[in-house]
Order: C-alpha cells, then sequence, then structure tokens
C-alpha cells in the first residue's frame, strides 16, 4: 500500500477501506486499553448536501465527493456483550454503513489443538490471556448497506500504520454481526 505524501496515511482504494484505515488512525491516537467504539458511516456528499453546519463542523469539504465520513456514537455501555449490544442497534436511512473497532486477545490457528475441552466462555477468557502466544490486536470492521465489508487489524506489538493489515474478510463473524444491524 503506498502512503500519502502529505501526511504519510496509506492511500487506499476505496471509499470502505478509506474510513476503515481513518477509524484505526482515529483509534490508535487514544493509544490501547480503550473501550469498544462504534461508528455511523455516512455520504460524506449527502451529508454536506443536506446537513451543511455539521458537515462543516466535521471539516467536510467539497473534496469529499466519493467519501464516507465516520460518526462517532454514543460509548457502548460498559460490561455489555458486545453480540447483544449489536442486535439492538437500528439505523435511519441517512446511515450507508457502520464500524466498530474493539480490542481483543487472540492466538495463533497453532494454539487451538491445545484449548482444554469444557472451558466455559469466562475460563477460556481467562486461559486465553495467560496463553504465552497470546497477541492484542485492535480490528476496526466497517459493512455497508450494499454489503461491503472491510477490516483493519493492528497488532499491539507492531502497533505502526504501515504494519496494519487490511482485508474484507479478516473478521467475518463481526462483519456478520454490525450487517444485522441493518436488518428489519
Amino acid at each position: 500500500m503506498t502512503n500519502n505524501p502529505v501526511d504519510g496515511t496509506p492511500l487506499a482504494a476505496s471509499p470502505l477501506t478509506r474510513a476503515v484505515l481513518e477509524i484505526d488512525e482515529y483509534s490508535a491516537g487514544l493509544g490501547w486499553d480503550q473501550p469498544a467504539r462504534l461508528f455511523a458511516l455516512v455520504d460524506s456528499a449527502k451529508l454536506r448536501e443536506q446537513e451543511p453546519a455539521l458537515a462543516s463542523q466535521l471539516g467536510i469539504d467539497d473534496d469529499a465527493a466519493a467519501s464516507l465520513t465516520p460518526v462517532e456514537q454514543d460509548e457502548i455501555p460498559a460490561g455489555a456483550p458486545l453480540d447483544e449490544f449489536l442486535a439492538t442497534i437500528a439505523w435511519p436511512d441517512a446511515v450507508a454503513g457502520c464500524a466498530l473497532t474493539v480490542e481483543r486477545l487472540m492466538l495463533p490457528p497453532s494454539a487451538e489443538d491445545s484449548v482444554p475441552a469444557g472451558l466455559d466462555e469466562k475460563q477460556l477468557a481467562a486461559w486465553v490471556a495467560e496463553h504465552s502466544d497470546r497477541q492484542e490486536v485492535r480490528m476496526t470492521v466497517a459493512v455497508l448497506r450494499d454489503g461491503s465489508r472491510e477490516s483493519a487489524l493492528r497488532l499491539r506489538e507492531k502497533d505502526a500504520t504501515s504494519e496494519v493489515l487490511t482485508g474484507a474478510s479478516l473478521v467475518p463473524g463481526l462483519a456478520d454481526a454490525l450487517a444485522a444491524t441493518f436488518e428489519a
């Protein structure tokens, strides 16, 4: 991926990829150990046309013709299971998509064979937290109403913009949960 010569951020091909990378960079600026954050994705040109004062406040200019603007939503309730919280969301028609950034511990696929049998969710989380091969990762996942998806993964041990992985199917379960927020 090529970097923007002006500010060093990665240049991305699609508006959705650019929005995901913008959210990832914003989250990186807040540091690690942050709560999950939910964003509405709105069509920048439509926002500028329908809500010029808000667009101005958000810094959306006339060059934003083919872009998406992430708008952070209210804080996700602490302690609420993420899947249950997402199941309560319904977006207005003006929202083109949504994105979520969340931190998790992950293990490499090679660790799957060593998972003790019979662990409940809480025990499994504790086991993963103590595993020597665990990785802290920040996942930013976005979906659009039309089904488009994009994700960005940032490992804590490789916490640099140039090390962020992107791809449409990196976190399919979370993308499915976000897509379900658009189903009536």
